[in-house]
């Protein structure tokens, strides 16, 4: 397993390299987006229009975060379960967009896409997400205000701890434990 410094737009190069249980420090601007921007997301798209954000290289992050106490960009970000946007994540994928991050499983749809167009699956750890908030520097709003933490926001952030969960190659990381009883 390596350690990756990686900055965002995130380009081919940057994602065929890792292979799944590599530690990712990822900084620069990423996108929230949970399952109704997502559905807005693909409205906007269906009637021709293009995403609140520029899909090449980009990273989405499937978190709502917490509201922003006193003197931070943001509240706790912890990751929400993927799976919830596994409808969804082949045609961003296709759009240009290199990496997903959240918790979970992802499906056989999902991991193919990541393969055919060169992108892979970060994990974030679920219920750190106070620590996780840590590595934001800055949170606007970009999209979609009215669904509250749903909201899609770009987050500037700076080395924040992920584990690639799908390499684009087609290697997962999941580790069943045993049990002795």
């Amino acid at each position: 397993m390596a350690t990756w410094h990686l900055t965002t737009p995130l380009r081919s190069e940057d994602v065929l390299q890792l292979r799944a249980g590599d530690v990712v420090l990822l900084s620069g601007d990423i996108y929230t987006a949970r399952d109704a921007a997502h559905k807005r997301i693909m409205e906007q798209l269906d009637s021709g229009g293009t995403p609140p954000f520029p899909p090449e290289g980009a990273v989405v992050y499937y978190v709502g975060p917490a509201p922003a106490p006193p003197g931070r960009p943001i509240g706790s970000a912890g990751p929400t379960t993927s799976g919830r946007m596994d409808s969804y994540t082949p045609r961003m994928l296709a759009l240009g967009v290199r990496a997903t991050i959240g918790k979970g499983k992802r499906s056989d749809a999902v991991r193919n896409a990541m393969c055919e167009h060169g992108a892979v699956y970060l994990g974030a750890t679920g219920g750190a997400g106070a620590l996780l908030s840590q590595c934001v520097l800055a949170a606007e709003v970009v999209a979609y205000e009215e669904l509250g933490p749903e909201a899609v926001r770009r987050l500037t952030v700076r080395d924040f701890p992920l584990l690639v969960i799908n390499d684009a190659c087609g290697g997962e990381l999941y580790v069943t434990p045993k049990l002795d009883l």
